[in-house]
């Protein structure tokens, strides 16, 4: 019996992380294995920078297809037409107002696991997500951050 973390997520994020794990496993991996054949050639391998740095990437690049495999493993696609279109769930844009004055923010929430804040894709485990889910448009609410508290009211959900 497996207890692994489920990973939500929508088909574009799953695809995604398949895209990056293809290029792992058929670039990235085989340019590291040169790095670290090239840096083998200057001999003494005790003090070869070229070659830890090389060892470094390596297990990191390692360790990241780990980690994706698992993600796609235990991935739970979020199936979009099985959403309740007027409440904030998984894979919905949610776009609200910071109270009394603030201007006009969306974000789209997503599983942890294609969470990108630069693309305006939060997490359902953020602070902001995690006190939408579950809410309407109308509705105001209060979200715990690290810098305090903050009221919201809900304009819209897509």
């Amino acid at each position: 019996m497996s207890n692994e973390k489920v990973y939500p997520m929508t088909r574009e994020g799953k695809e995604k992380l398949e895209q990056e794990l293809e290029h792992l496993k058929s670039v990235k991996r085989k340019e590291v294995v040169e790095r670290i054949k090239i840096a083998r050639s200057f001999g003494d391998l005790s003090e070869n920078s070229e070659y830890d740095s090389a060892k470094e990437e390596q297990a990191f690049v390692e360790g990241r297809i780990g980690t994706i495999e698992t993600m796609i493993r235990n991935a739970k696609i979020i199936e979009e037409d099985s959403l309740n279109s007027d409440m904030v769930s998984l894979g919905k844009t949610v776009t609200f107002i910071e109270l009394p004055d603030g201007e006009e923010e969306s974000y789209t929430i997503v599983g942890s696991a294609e969470a990108d804040p630069f693309e305006g894709k939060i997490s359902n485990d953020s602070p902001i997500a995690k006190s939408m889910i579950g809410k309407r448009v109308g509705d105001e609410v209060i979200v715990q951050t690290p810098a305090g508290e903050m009221n919201v009211k809900i304009v819209s959900i897509g």
